[in-house]
């Protein structure tokens, strides 16, 4: 595939370009600066675009097979910066005629019970709430996107720079937890996650959450 990669540049978004490439696949990289640090691979190519910005988003992604966002708000940016890059992606898409996305989104919205979400429980932590209201408000416009062959890929709760073991459990709008109710996943562990999805598309349409 031929796969345009938004955010790129940030811990997330290398990975996901490491583990593209490493199968084969042909990736354009997109950071507000132009520049991903740490990819030499002549299947790799850097470019500079505004997330914000339909028109841009459009432009980059025409002759790209699918879409995916590690995207996420910079130092400077609210929360509420995620509804703006997700309107706008939507709208990039249909203009270029891309209709496969698949979005890396927050473990707030998933539940962790009957009647429960994640953010709604007393160990979720009171400064992540701002990011994953706003992340939650985030997939309500990307589920109206009927027109677009879309995946909301959560991580585990906690997810963190680690080890590659290629193995990974999903769940359709629910946490994933080991037996001690723990949450967690590697970055280069979601990373496979992710490609997986786009390779197989098994999550069209849905939240998935993922961890070990």
């Amino acid at each position: 595939m031929d796969v345009l990669l938004l955010g790129a540049s940030g811990r997330i978004g290398q990975r996901v370009a490491t583990e593209l490439l490493d199968r084969g696949h042909s990736v354009t990289g997109v950071s507000r600066s132009g520049t991903v640090e740490g990819i030499d691979d002549e299947a790799f190519a850097a470019v500079a675009g505004d997330a914000t910005d339909p028109d841009q988003i459009a432009r980059l992604a025409a002759g790209h097979d699918a879409v995916a966002s590690a995207l996420g708000p910079g130092e400077d940016d609210s929360p509420e910066v995620l509804t703006e890059m997700i309107e706008a992606v939507i709208e990039g898409l249909r203009r270029a005629g891309v209709d496969r996305l698949v979005w890396t989104g927050g473990a707030g919205g998933l539940r962790v019970g009957p009647d429960t979400r994640l953010v709604e429980t007393e160990e979720f932590p009171d400064e992540w709430e701002p990011l994953a209201r706003a992340a939650i408000d985030a997939y309500g416009i990307l589920e109206g996107a009927d027109d677009l062959r879309w995946t909301y890929l959560a991580p585990a709760a906690l997810i963190e720079p680690g080890e590659r073991t290629g193995e990974y459990r999903t769940a359709e709008g629910e946490l994933v937890a080991d037996e001690e109710g723990d949450s967690y996943i590697s970055m280069e562990d979601f990373a496979v996650a992710l490609v997986d999805e786009l390779e197989s598309g098994d999550g069209v349409g849905s939240y998935v959450g993922t961890g070990y």
